[in-house]
């Protein structure tokens, strides 16, 4: 599913060699070199920056969402409908929102902060998930590799396996995937150690409850605030490549990102134990079952995952 998403992005968004090559170039860093996906991030924005002014050919952006070959009539809001006063754009606004913004996030983070201090789990949770929000550019399959990265590997909140069942929960929900933060806050809230002397045997629910709170409300307010700044600035950047260049070129490495969080996936599946430990060929038939569904029957995602899923149940009854 990861790769038929590498694919259906790339498809779009590559769209000449200076683009691949920028995708090649992200996978290489974040497989090979261990290069943080922030870094990524900047590089690219930097490199797509450059090249607007260098080669404007070659970042035009276009493709996105696919383009749009039915005409419906005009829209009550069409493209070259005036904006309303309202929604256009003005310093006051961007310093109001901008102070609202600060104000809820310092206020969470101050009470965090007096109930366990900075090195407390729940402070290191609001803190790590905001950065994880303000990374969250080409959607959750980029940014969930630095969320592994964070939880299991730097903080230790959930182990590998239980970061994989988030993910893979995250696939058969409806919602956005990134909403596996939830299921990491919840999992990291009772199994801390803090959080079980604070909660007690009898309160773990609520501790994770809490802890899964703490970590989505840190994980989506920047989003609402950069809507609520960005909105009035959106239409002006229609074709104006200093905007529009980055973006491009960030698309362009989030491409080669997604690709290595299918590798990421291939190896926690298909070698549970480490590459020292048996392969696990059941998964390795799934996978290429799923394979030829989505690219050559063409078969939807959610038929896939409830086939996968059903098939993974029965295999678990018959004891395989």
């Amino acid at each position: 599913i990861v790769v038929f998403a590498a694919y259906r992005i790339g498809s779009r968004a590559l769209k000449n060699g200076v683009l691949w090559a920028m995708a090649a170039a992200a996978f290489v860093a974040i497989f090979a070199f261990d290069v943080p996906f922030p870094a990524i991030v900047l590089a690219a924005a930097l490199i797509g920056y450059l090249g607007g002014q260098l080669a404007p050919e070659k970042f035009k952006a276009g493709g996105g969402h696919g383009a749009a070959d039915k005409h419906f009539g005009p829209a009550l809001i069409d493209d070259d409908t005036p904006p309303p006063s309202w929604v256009r754009f003005s310093w006051g606004r961007l310093i109001g929102y901008s102070a609202m913004g600060l104000a809820l996030w310092a206020g969470a983070m101050a009470l965090l902060m007096a109930q366990g201090g900075w090195a407390g789990v729940l402070t290191q949770m609001g803190w790590f998930f905001t950065k994880a929000a303000l990374l969250t550019f080409g959607g959750a399959y980029a940014v969930l590799p630095y969320v592994y990265q964070g939880g299991v590997e730097t903080y230790g909140w959930l182990t590998g396996p239980q970061m994989i069942d988030g993910l893979a929960l995250g696939e058969t929900t409806p919602g956005p995937l990134i909403m596996v933060v939830a299921f990491v806050g919840f999992v990291g809230g009772i199994q801390a150690p803090q959080m079980q002397a604070m909660f007690g045997p009898d309160g773990l629910f609520l501790a994770g409850a809490i802890a899964a709170s703490v970590v989505t409300w840190f994980t989506f307010l920047p989003s609402f605030i950069f809507i609520l700044l960005g909105g009035p600035l959106v239409e002006t950047t229609h074709g104006n490549l200093n905007f529009t260049a980055p973006l491009t070129a960030i698309t362009a490495a989030v491409v080669g990102v997604i690709v290595n969080l299918a590798l990421f996936f291939a190896y926690h599946v298909l070698w549970p134990q480490g590459f020292a430990g048996n392969f696990d060929l059941v998964s390795a038939l799934i996978t290429l079952a799923a394979a030829l569904a989505l690219f050559r029957f063409k078969q939807s995602v959610i038929r896939v995952i409830a086939a996968s899923a059903l098939l993974g149940l029965a295999l678990k009854l018959l004891g395989v």
